[in-house]
C-alpha cells in the first residue's frame, strides 16, 4: 500500500466492514465517506463485479459488488448494500459491504500473513491478517479491489 496510516510504535488504523460474516479492513487514509445505499445505474458489458455507477454529489462513482468480487454468496433479495467510499488510483470507488464497522487500532504484533487456505477470491485482494480479540480482521487492498479487469468469472 502506498497510503500508511502507522501511527506510534507502529500502530495502524483501519476502517472496517463486514461481508458474509468475515472482518475486513481497509487503511483509513483510503477511505472518503461511508453512506447508506444508493440508486445505482447499470453499465453494460461492464464486468460482473462492478454492480454499477452511483452519483456522489455530481461525482461518478464506479460501486464494486464485494460478494462476487470475493467469490462469496449473493446476499438475497431485497438487500440493500452498504458503499465504504474509497480513494484508488487516480480516483473513487465505492465498495458495496454487508455491514460497516468501527475504526480500529492494530499493533505490529498481531500481524499474520495470509494462510493459502483462504479462497482464490479473498487470497487476491488480502494483504494481511490482524488477530483482534475473539476474530480475525482480514486487511484489503483497495488497489487491489480496483483492479476489476483482473477477475475472472
Amino acid at each position: 500500500m502506498t497510503e500508511d496510516s502507522a501511527g506510534p510504535g507502529g500502530v495502524r488504523q483501519f476502517a472496517t466492514f463486514l461481508l458474509d460474516g468475515l472482518l475486513f479492513g481497509v487503511d483509513v487514509l483510503t477511505v472518503q465517506e461511508v453512506i447508506r445505499h444508493q440508486a445505482m445505474t447499470r453499465v453494460p458489458c461492464a464486468p460482473p463485479v462492478v454492480e454499477g455507477l452511483i452519483n456522489l454529489r455530481g461525482q461518478i462513482v464506479t460501486a464494486i459488488d464485494m460478494r462476487r468480487r470475493l467469490g462469496l454468496a449473493p446476499a438475497g433479495p431485497g438487500f440493500l448494500a452498504m458503499n465504504v467510499v474509497v480513494r484508488a488510483g487516480d480516483g473513487v470507488i465505492s465498495l458495496l459491504v454487508d455491514e460497516i464497522g468501527d475504526v480500529v487500532e492494530v499493533n505490529p504484533s498481531q500481524f499474520e500473513t495470509p494462510p493459502d487456505t483462504l479462497s482464490p477470491g479473498i487470497r487476491g485482494i488480502v494483504t494481511g491478517i490482524y488477530k483482534l480479540a475473539g476474530r480475525l480482521l482480514l486487511v484489503a487492498d483497495v488497489e487491489s479491489v480496483a483492479a476489476v479487469d483482473a477477475v475472472t468469472d
